[in-house]
């Protein structure tokens, strides 16, 4: 079965493009367009979309509609995955995104979704529950609470902060391990380690991974400096905080 897709967007040049776009996809139907919130609701509840993809700012204000949006389908039909779009890298718009988890939850930048790419494996993602941050706004998340005397995460050793903050850019196991030239058992253990300094041991695997990193962008944790065996590999795309391993 396709992904049924419903797009809320009040720019039209910019909805009949992805509108376009994403009718040329396999696997993927949109089924309908919106361009207000008022209107992304009623489509909702009419349509029965399995993916809302929203710009963040629409009538009736044009302040942060999509979080709303986003904010009224986790109470009312908590199935639909919902990818925000939009042109503004700002920590607090993701961290109200997923206040209420990370499930289901994407925010990326326009400037990502031109070619199409980014947002197909935003919306796939989405579907099945995951989540992706584009890497962008994980930078500004990360940096958001810098000035905080005091975290949970002071009791991580320097290498625990490594892998988590590579955790949160959306790194599995095995490119954390290539990146900080660790076995992936060295990697398990370490998040492991992780998990239970910051309370999470009772945790399924994927539940302890997302909370440990919303933890850790909540907190203000830094990226970590470049290895002294050379710089870290970089990773093109959306951030993911998925499975992991």
């Amino acid at each position: 079965m396709p992904i049924r897709v419903l797009l809320a967007e009040d720019d039209a040049l910019l909805r009949h493009g992805l509108a376009t776009l994403i009718e040329r996809t396999d696997g993927v139907e949109l089924v309908g367009a919106a361009t207000d919130r008022p209107s992304v609701e009623q489509a909702v509840r009419e349509l029965s979309p399995d993916v809302v993809v929203t710009d963040i700012r629409m009538p009736p204000t044009r302040t942060d509609e999509g979080i709303q949006v986003a904010a009224w389908l986790r109470r009312e039909h908590p199935h639909v995955g919902v990818v925000v779009l939009s042109q503004f890298a700002e920590a607090t718009y993701a961290l109200a995104l997923l206040e209420g988890g990370s499930a289901g939850r994407a925010y990326l930048l326009k400037e990502r979704v031109a070619g199409l790419d980014e947002l197909l494996r935003a919306i796939r993602a989405v579907a099945a529950g995951e989540s992706v941050i584009d890497p962008a706004v994980v930078e500004g998340l990360v940096a958001a609470n810098t000035r905080r005397s005091h975290s949970e995460l002071d009791r991580l050793t320097p290498r625990e902060r490594e892998v988590l903050s590579q955790m949160a850019q959306g790194w599995s196991n095995a490119a954390i391990a290539a990146s900080l030239v660790l076995s992936e058992r060295a990697v398990e253990k370490h998040s492991n380690s992780i998990f239970a300094k910051l309370g999470l041991t009772d945790e399924p695997d994927l539940n302890r991974r997302v909370k440990a990193v919303l933890l850790y962008l909540h907190s203000g944790g830094q990226s970590p400096p470049e290895s002294p065996t050379g710089p870290r590999q970089t990773r093109p795309g959306a951030g993911r905080v998925g499975r992991g391993s």
